[in-house]
Parts: structure tokens; C-alpha cells; sequence
């Protein structure tokens, strides 16, 4: 097993343990040290090998890739939304 020392912007540290998950080693990440390195459950992350260090990085953010501005210059000059009748309210809704 291998003890290994995280550290993004020299602020937030974590002492990690390398474990066999089934046929693949893995680290746990705590939740700070993921919040403060920008990274969410799912997001994708780029890992490289660097002179004997393991160097993980969000990937360029997806998150704001589009701008609605750009969105709505997509949407047809006739459109116009509309309501839809969803029927009687369910369960413990009022309207």
C-alpha cells in the first residue's frame, strides 16, 4: 500500500490510502478537497504520471458552455410558449 499527500493551492491537504477496488486501484477523495479543487461527483477529470507524482485536474469546464443568449438566438422567430394543462393536482400540491 502507498500513503499519498494531496495539496491544491497549498491550502487544503489530505493523506490518502491507495486500495484495491476489484481489479483496479482507487483513491477517496473527501468532500473539501473535491469542492476546493472545483471537481463534482461525475465531472471528468484529467490524470497524468509526472516525475513520480499522480497529478489529477478538472478538465476544462463544461459547465457554462452555453450562453442563453446564444441559446434563444437558436429558437425560431414564431415561437411562443405556451401552458399546458397537467390535469388535477396530486397528492399535497395546491394551486
Amino acid at each position: 500500500m502507498y500513503i499519498l499527500v494531496y495539496t491544491f493551492n497549498e491550502r487544503c491537504e489530505m493523506l490518502a490510502r491507495l486500495q484495491k477496488w476489484g481489479n483496479s486501484q482507487g483513491l477517496r477523495f473527501s468532500r473539501s478537497m473535491l469542492r476546493e479543487a472545483k471537481i463534482g461527483l461525475g465531472d471528468p477529470v484529467d490524470v497524468s504520471a509526472r516525475a513520480g507524482e499522480i497529478v489529477v485536474k478538472p478538465v476544462a469546464a463544461t459547465r457554462g458552455k452555453y450562453r442563453l443568449k446564444e441559446l434563444m438566438s437558436r429558437m425560431p422567430d414564431h415561437y411562443r410558449p405556451g401552458e399546458t394543462d397537467w390535469g388535477r393536482p396530486q397528492g399535497k400540491e395546491v394551486w
